[in-house]
């Protein structure tokens, strides 16, 4: 086991982990878009913090951008009572039919997925709380902006991120932050990020921005969208930007690479969701792990090279490009029952809420009872990939 001082040789800008938690000097929190399904990450947020596993760098999509900005945004003590806070404001009084008659009632899986359509068709028709609202008149009938591009109206989102998150407390980098968007005037990809960026309530917002429904975002005289339309995970972004310590990463995503095969046309739309939004975690590490292993190896090379020789600027150069760091990448994946169907993202009904974070704060614990996720990989498997939610576990 590579037995390096963890804090070597990091970004003095990031707070480095509890030792007490792990061998890594960093810990990073990575949570994808999806919706209604953010509930899961919640939860799993909550095990960790009893684990005393506290991340140094959120890095979000989407929903996953509102959960970050919250857990940012607030002190270690207030952080899950805030997200609670969130997640019952925007699932309250949107299932379809009376949460309190249902919340805890068992349901077989034919009227548990009529409960379900019947609160995601309300949440279309009548907003969601706290959160967005239809536009009235409706897009159709307005004419060049004002409210033309999308179906409804965040308003109420910039109130609740207003209410809930301290952005003082995030632009004092005492956690850092990075959100992902789109712009869409280039089509390029953004990463906003409060090393470099003062973080406001609009660049949360932006990332969360999914056109038709929700209009583009003004940032600095450009106009963003949802993050999720061009990688809806912000794992590349954590692992080619980092800080130089040891990083335990957390991956929380919402939706599933793996699934059925599609019996009907309900459920080819689910699964195209699926594909569409999940990530190519294997894919991304398998590269990943060639590139870390030269850098690696050019950082050991630097380091047997004659003062004289390292100091020139040819090998500065490639000092800068030399990367020691190890990372562990712990997955968690919610897997969505099959009677939640094609609009399980905008499903918001209390009960289903609380079915999202319980899994998540579930699926946390199962994952924690392996300690080896705790330890330092080794410099040829690094990154090391563990999931220990679908079989055979592994790490990779």
């Amino acid at each position: 086991m590579n037995k390096r001082d963890p804090t070597a040789s990091h970004d003095a800008r990031i707070t480095p982990a509890s030792k007490s938690a792990s061998e890594f000097g960093a810990v990073a929190l990575v949570l994808q878009g999806g919706g209604a399904l953010g509930a899961y990450q919640a939860g799993v947020y909550e095990r960790l913090l009893e684990s005393g596993i506290e991340p140094t760098w959120i890095a979000g999509i989407s929903i996953g951008a509102i959960n970050s900005a919250i857990i940012a945004g607030n002190a270690r003590e207030n952080r899950v009572a805030r997200l609670r806070e969130f997640w019952e404001l925007v699932s309250g009084n949107y299932s379809g039919v009376s949460d309190p008659y249902w919340t805890g009632v068992p349901l077989v899986d034919s009227v548990h997925s009529c409960v379900n359509q019947l609160a995601a068709a309300r949440a279309f028709m009548q907003g969601v709380n706290g959160f967005f609202a239809p536009r009235m008149p409706p897009p159709y009938l307005l004419w060049n902006g004002g409210g033309a591009t999308s179906y409804y109206d965040t308003t109420p989102l910039r109130a609740t991120l207003e209410r809930l998150v301290d952005f003082d407390r995030i632009n004092a980098k005492e956690t850092r932050l990075s959100v992902g968007a789109v712009n869409v005037r280039t089509g390029n990809f953004a990463y906003f990020d409060n090393i470099k960026d003062q973080i406001r309530p609009e660049h949360i917002m932006a990332s969360g921005a999914l056109p038709p429904g929700f209009d583009a975002v003004e940032i600095d005289g450009e106009k963003y969208w949802d993050g999720g339309m061009v990688s809806n995970t912000p794992l590349d972004w954590v692992l080619s930007n980092g800080s130089g310590l040891d990083t335990l990463v957390w991956q929380v995503d919402l939706w599933s690479a793996h699934g059925e095969l599609p019996r009907d046309l309900a459920s080819v739309a689910t699964r195209m969701k699926e594909i569409q939004y999940s990530s190519r975690t294997r894919n991304a590490t398998d590269s990943l792990r060639k590139v870390k292993k030269l850098r690696a190896t050019l950082s050991e090379l630097l380091a047997l090279i004659p003062a004289e020789i390292a100091a020139s600027p040819q090998a500065q150069l490639l000092a800068a490009a030399a990367d020691p760091a190890l990372y562990n990448i712990v997955e968690l994946v919610y897997r969505s029952a099959t009677y939640e169907g094609q609009y399980k993202d905008v499903e918001f009904s209390r009960r289903t809420m609380t079915e999202h974070w319980q899994a998540g704060y579930t699926d946390a614990d199962t994952t924690l009872a392996h300690e080896e996720i705790l330890k330092l990989p080794c410099i040829d498997n690094n990154p090391a990939v563990f999931d220990f939610l679908t079989k055979p576990a592994q790490p990779t």
